[in-house]
């Protein structure tokens, strides 16, 4: 898989309930790689920082529409962080993330997202 860093990338996550005005709706929430605020600023792929668990995006966009909150999170266009990475890969403590990395979306409310679109071509870690 693909390391993750702060030139590009973009994780999808599937279902954000949000309250709209008739019946509580679905929404897509989508998180982008650039927005990510890095750790670790000395290991660059690409000339940029290489992300890694504790790297997380402050804000996420899909589920605008959903005015009256999130269903379970009373939030909109929250953070997204990442629980899973390579785990014998380590960047500054905590293990590096790569494309299929999960993580919650939008606080709890979208409980499962992952990296689907990768930031860059040419590093992949290949480890558990």
């Amino acid at each position: 898989m693909f390391a993750n860093c702060q030139l590009g990338g973009m994780d999808l996550g599937f279902p954000d309930v949000c309250k709209t005005p008739i019946p509580p709706i679905p929404y897509p929430n989508i998180a982008m790689g650039p927005l990510t605020i890095p750790i670790c600023f000395n290991v660059l792929l690409m000339g940029l920082p290489q992300h890694n668990i504790m790297s997380s995006r402050p804000i996420t966009f899909g589920d605008t529409p959903g005015i009256g909150l999130g269903l379970i999170s009373w939030t909109v266009m929250a953070r997204q962080q990442h629980v899973t990475g390579a785990f014998t890969h380590i960047l500054r403590g905590t293990p590096a993330t790569r494309v299929t990395s999960l993580g919650p979306t939008n606080l709890i409310n979208c409980p499962l997202s992952v990296r689907i679109v990768p930031s860059q071509f040419k590093a992949l870690l290949l480890c558990p």
